[in-house]
């Protein structure tokens, strides 16, 4: 019987454990596996339209984590005597090259529901011509085999999709890293830095919950040290609104979303932790969250581009403003509303935000002031070190009002600051301008008499901005 040779398409599944394109790749004789950087994901991008917007596609903080991410990979793959192919182009015309110099038979690749993910997939395939392109699933909970129901039927609302999969669907074990058959001897190229992508790499802040270095290696000491040297895993429910700190949640999602860390493992290492230490509210929550993230996944392999409209999947018209003033003052922090302005300089400067602040963040953009959501999602996917296409914009159209949700999704952001920030210790240390104030001055400036901001030191409109709308005095 003749050999076999399979070329292995890494993207955002940069990892050797749970990796079922691997596994499968791995079977063969000879194994090449290869990451194509492609210049096109570091460009400006538009949406299109009469009312199109440029946004640059990843920024500084994301491709750092990437590249980290693609030279641990080789690291490992070289422990495991394999090695990474790294070459840069369109992966319609570097793959099939590859593929023909070493007479592949196959090309495995994970699959992603997404319609941006799904075209470069078909320019792919159609570039490889006789040799496949064979797809595999493997970046959510569940598989969608698994599913108790086709994916065109799943609820479009998360509770009655999260209570059938609890009740009907199994999660699959996670794949081991097999062993890998030998490599063809291909020139494995160079990992690039963000500055050979055109990309600026933006400085560390101290003042970050965690340092976020990508790669499978970070990953799975992020796992261990959250669930067994910190123990923190057992009051996640209780802290995971938390806006301050490294472990009051878990913070894997830059990690997931780069697949560097399969959600399997994480269930599985939940399994462990609920076996020998302790299962309550919190070990069931992390596993609610990840259910979360399958729901957009697979609303996306359902409804597809609809998500990018103005009024979503619903479809509903609404008159977005096109204010850039506002919208420029949202980008940098300087709103005036101090819980915004926090989450958003604290998204600048590290790639990364609470649940809690980036949902507030979200809604005021999109519902106190009305700006095209999209304008908020296309800047989030450019900042945040965790983007991922259907957990960004399905979370966006949520806060919206535009998808999964037919409820008024809108925060009253004053009085959620209120609530999770009531000392002003979250505030006070991403706008340092405002730490003098005492927490309720410091939450609401623009309530200071000039009297008070010469007590304090803090001049409206010179030291901190005036708020660029009225939020009244709300307390829920």
């Amino acid at each position: 019987m003749d050999s076999e040779t399979t070329l292995l398409w890494l993207r955002r599944d940069l990892r050797l454990h749970d990796n079922p394109a691997l596994v499968a790749a791995a079977s063969a004789d000879r194994l090449l596996p290869v990451y194509v950087v492609d210049p096109s994901r570091y460009d400006a991008a538009a949406f299109g339209g009469p009312d199109s917007f440029v946004f640059e596609k990843t920024g500084g903080h994301r491709t750092a984590f990437r590249c980290a991410a693609v030279g641990d990979l080789r690291e490992r793959l070289r422990a495991q005597e394999s090695d990474l192919v790294v070459r840069t182009g369109e992966p319609s015309a570097v793959l099939p090259e590859l593929a023909a110099s070493v007479d592949a038979d196959a090309v495995h690749v994970h699959t992603k529901p997404t319609p941006e993910e799904q075209a470069s997939e078909r320019r792919v395939a159609d570039g490889l011509g006789d040799v496949p392109l064979v797809r595999h699933w493997g970046h959510t909970l569940y598989h969608p085999d698994d599913l108790p129901e086709e994916i065109d039927e799943i609820a479009d609302t998360y509770t009655p999709f999260r209570e059938h999969v609890e009740s009907a669907a199994t999660v699959r074990d996670p794949y081991p890293t097999p062993d890998l058959p030998t490599r063809p001897a291909v020139d494995p190229g160079s990992v690039p830095s963000p500055a050979d992508l055109g990309i600026e790499e933006l400085p560390t802040d101290d003042r970050a919950a965690l340092d976020f270095e990508g790669g499978e290696t970070t990953a799975l000491e992020r796992l261990e040290a959250y669930l067994w040297e910190t123990d923190s895993l057992r009051e996640y429910k209780e802290t995971r609104n938390g806006l301050l700190g490294r472990d009051f949640s878990s913070k894997f999602s830059p990690w997931l979303n780069e697949g560097c860390l399969s959600p399997r493992r994480v269930s599985a290492a939940v399994d462990r932790y609920e076996k020998r230490r302790v299962a309550n509210d919190s070990t069931y929550w992390l596993r609610f969250e990840l259910i979360w993230r399958d729901f957009f996944q697979f609303q996306f392999a359902k409804h597809g581009a609809q998500f990018f409209a103005p009024g979503g999947i619903r479809e509903r018209d609404i008159d977005w403003t096109d204010d850039t003033t506002a919208f420029e003052r949202w980008k940098r922090g300087e709103t005036g509303i101090p819980f915004v302005d926090a989450a958003m300089r604290e998204l600048n400067r590290t790639g990364y935000i609470s649940n809690r602040a980036r949902q507030n963040a979200a809604s005021f953009l999109a519902n106190d002031l009305r700006i095209d959501w999209r304008k908020g999602a296309a800047y989030f996917e450019t900042q945040l070190v965790d983007y991922d296409p259907a957990s960004n914009y399905g979370n966006w159209a949520y806060i919206a009002g535009v998808g999964n949700d037919s409820r008024n999704r809108s925060f009253d952001v004053l009085g959620q600051a209120k609530r999770y920030d009531s000392e002003a210790a979250y505030v006070s240390h991403w706008l340092p301008e405002l730490d003098a104030l005492p927490p309720a001055a410091a939450h609401e400036p623009w309530q200071l008499t000039p009297a008070d901001q010469a007590e304090y030191g803090v001049e409206l409109g010179v030291d901190y901005p005036r708020p660029v709308v009225d939020l009244g005095g709300g307390s829920g």
